[in-house]
C-alpha cells in the first residue's frame, strides 16, 4: 500500500485518562500498554501498511519524535478534535490517500490499510470507514486528499463532527467483524487494565 499516508491521532487532551477531570490531563499516546508506549504499538502495526507516517501531536511534542516518526501539530486552534489531525495530515501528505488511526487502540488491525482502501476504490468513494457490528469507528478511515478543501471549509466555519463532515461525502463502511479487539480503545485506566488483562499475546 505505497500510495497511503498513515496519521496516527495523539492530538487530543487526554481528560479522561487521568480519572478525574478536575486533574491535569494525561498523553494518552505515551502511556504504557505491555510495556511499550500505545502509540508506539499503534506505529508498530500501522507502518508496514503505509508508506508514510506522521504523529498528529499537539503536547510532548520531542516525546512523540523520538519514536522516529515526523510530528506534526494541528493548524486549527483550540483542540478542533480528530478532523484537525486528518487536516493536518493531509496538508503533509506526500500521498494520494490518508490514513487515520487514535494514538489509543494498540491492537491496530494489520490489515486496516488494504482493507479500506479495497472497499474505497471498489465503490469509488471519497471515504472508508471501519465499522464492528452496529457501531462504526470514524477515527479508523482513509480518504482522498483531494478533499482537504472540502474539509477545511467545514473547518473554518465551526464545524467538527466527524459524521457531520462525512455525511456529504460519498463514504463506504468496512465491517471489520472478524477482529473487533483492533478497535478497542483506551480512555481510562480501567479499560488499559482490562486490555492488558484480555489481551491474547499470540495476536
Amino acid at each position: 500500500m505505497t500510495a497511503i499516508t498513515g496519521v496516527i491521532l495523539a492530538g487530543g487532551q487526554g481528560r479522561r485518562m487521568a480519572g478525574d477531570v478536575s486533574q491535569q490531563a494525561i498523553e494518552k499516546g505515551l502511556v504504557h500498554f505491555l510495556g511499550q508506549p500505545m502509540v508506539a504499538h499503534v506505529a508498530h502495526r500501522l507502518a508496514p501498511q503505509v508508506s508514510q507516517v506522521f504523529i498528529n501531536a499537539n503536547k510532548h511534542i520531542s516525546s512523540y519524535a523520538a519514536l522516529g516518526y515526523s510530528v506534526i501539530t494541528d493548524n486549527i486552534p483550540d483542540y478542533a478534535g480528530p478532523l484537525a489531525g486528518l487536516h493536518a495530515g493531509m496538508q503533509a501528505a506526500h500521498n494520494p490517500y490518508v490514513l487515520t488511526a487514535p494514538c489509543d487502540s494498540p491492537l491496530l488491525a494489520l490489515d486496516l490499510a488494504e482493507r479500506l482502501l479495497s472497499a474505497l476504490i471498489a465503490n469509488a468513494a471519497d471515504i472508508a470507514i471501519a465499522k464492528t457490528g452496529t457501531q462504526v469507528h470514524p477515527v479508523f478511515c482513509i480518504c482522498k486528499k483531494n478533499l482537504l478543501p472540502h474539509l477545511e471549509n467545514y473547518l473554518q466555519t465551526g464545524g467538527r463532527k466527524f459524521d457531520a463532515w462525512y455525511a456529504s461525502l460519498k463514504c463506504v463502511e468496512v465491517t471489520f467483524d472478524d477482529n473487533p479487539n483492533a478497535f478497542a480503545n483506551i480512555n481510562t485506566p480501567a479499560d488499559l487494565i482490562a486490555l492488558e488483562a484480555t489481551h491474547d499475546h499470540s495476536q
